[in-house]
């Protein structure tokens, strides 16, 4: 084969072969492919919030090769004519032993006594609410759902009542009686439908689940409130030829800086900690100042003592 990377030309001003394009974008980093990754819950999901911790720290290892989706799963619509034989629930006041078993075994505390007193009617208000941010902002909806868990699993409000969702709302800087305004109007019950239908198209029965699938439609499903191993291995499947790269865990300080308030048993599975080791670690990696240690039904959890505490 002839070298012609001699020959010039004079006009194009280039040695060799000239037939390309004077100006051209390359990208010389390598491709990365990604998945999409569906998280159907609810928010009243007793092994949901008990995945928080896990969820959290997939996200953080791993949340560069995903493209997530939150989608509500609907739960509760009422009380007539709802059963959940397996587990044995068929009134309110069945909940909340099942709710305390969860708590006991997840270590994410849960009371759970509201079942008794105040029973939830149906976990489509806040579920509504959540559309009506998400629509906005999609950060400030996962914001919102975090904060409704906490609301109901740990401090045992009812997340159902108006005035419960405007406070939430009204404490991450928006506008809680307009947003829960909104999410009683028949539009937002739409936007709420097309994620039950997305639910259903992906063969939801159970929540949590979350299911991942590639760029040729190929997927994974994953029911229930697993190990971190799940959804690693998981991702290896669906992105076979993408040599996965845990990211670095994030700094304690930056981490609560993020998320505001962390439980123990959050921190204990981002850092690969014994539950014994929980007060030492915390010393170590924060100064006094910058957090506050509180207790709730037997479980720690910290809050940051930063001035982006009043942002969500």
């Amino acid at each position: 084969m002839p070298n012609n990377k001699m020959i010039c030309d004079l006009e194009t001003g280039v040695c060799g072969t000239a037939d390309e394009e004077s100006i051209q974008f390359i990208d010389l980093k390598p491709s990365k492919k990604k998945a999409d990754l569906y998280y159907i819950t609810d928010p009243i999901c007793s092994h949901c919030w008990a995945l928080e911790p896990v969820l959290r720290r997939f996200g953080e290892q791993y949340g560069h090769y995903v493209n997530f989706h939150t989608v509500m799963g609907g739960l509760l619509e009422g009380w007539d004519g709802f059963a959940d034989v397996k587990n044995g629930i068929g009134s309110p006041a069945d909940v909340a032993g099942h709710w305390k078993e969860v708590g006991a075994h997840s270590r994410m505390p849960i009371d759970g006594s509201l079942w008794l007193h105040n029973p939830i009617l149906s976990s489509y208000p806040p579920s509504r609410v959540f559309k009506v941010i998400q629509q906005q902002n999609e950060h400030l909806a996962t914001v919102f759902l975090r904060r409704a868990k906490e609301a109901v699993f740990a401090h045992n409000q009812n997340i159902a009542e108006s005035l419960v969702l405007i406070d939430i709302v009204n404490q991450m800087g928006l506008d809680g009686e307009a947003i829960v305004d909104h999410a009683e109007l028949p539009a937002a019950q739409q936007l709420l439908e097309q994620d039950f239908d997305l639910a259903r198209s992906l063969g939801v029965r159970g929540f949590p689940t979350i299911i991942m699938t590639n760029e040729s439609n190929q997927g994974v499903k994953i029911v229930g409130a697993r190990q971190l191993e799940y959804y690693v291995k998981g991702l290896e499947q669906i992105l076979p030829s993408e040599s996965l790269q845990a990211k670095p865990l994030p700094e304690l300080a930056q981490l609560l800086e993020k998320e505001t308030r962390l439980f123990a048993k959050e921190v204990e599975i981002m850092y690969d900690l014994e539950r014994n080791q929980f007060d030492s670690f915390i010393q170590e990696h924060l100064p006094p100042e910058a957090y506050t240690i509180h207790e709730i039904l037997g479980e720690q959890y910290i809050e940051g003592n930063f001035r982006a505490n009043s942002r969500p």
